[in-house]
């Protein structure tokens, strides 16, 4: 399966690599708000993060996708996380209930 079909095959889908603390940190934020994304984490896989970059996603790790569509990475959601929106997202992609 592709990248893009992996990022679209949940409502949440983040993309880590177990060495990068502000990939735990978007996890556990996601978790805080009630989400329980789709892990891939690609420690290993160096065509996956090259197909990552092609779809935009610089840096590379985390990659957010919210509703199939690239959010941003660890900044990026956590801007929309201070200004409220991230939550929106969530509810609106039915990764979040409420």
């Amino acid at each position: 399966m592709n990248t893009k079909d992996l990022a679209s095959k949940s409502a949440a889908v983040i993309f880590t690599k177990s060495t990068c603390c502000m990939c735990h940190s978007i996890k556990a934020l996601f978790y805080d708000l009630g989400a329980s994304p789709a892990i891939h984490e690609v420690d290993h896989d160096a065509d996956m993060e090259r197909a990552l970059r092609r779809l935009g996603c610089n840096p590379a790790f985390p990659a957010v996708f919210v509703g199939g569509k690239y959010v941003g990475s660890a900044k990026d959601i956590i801007s929309l996380h201070v200004d409220g929106t991230l939550k929106q997202k969530l509810i609106e992609a039915r990764a979040i209930w409420f």
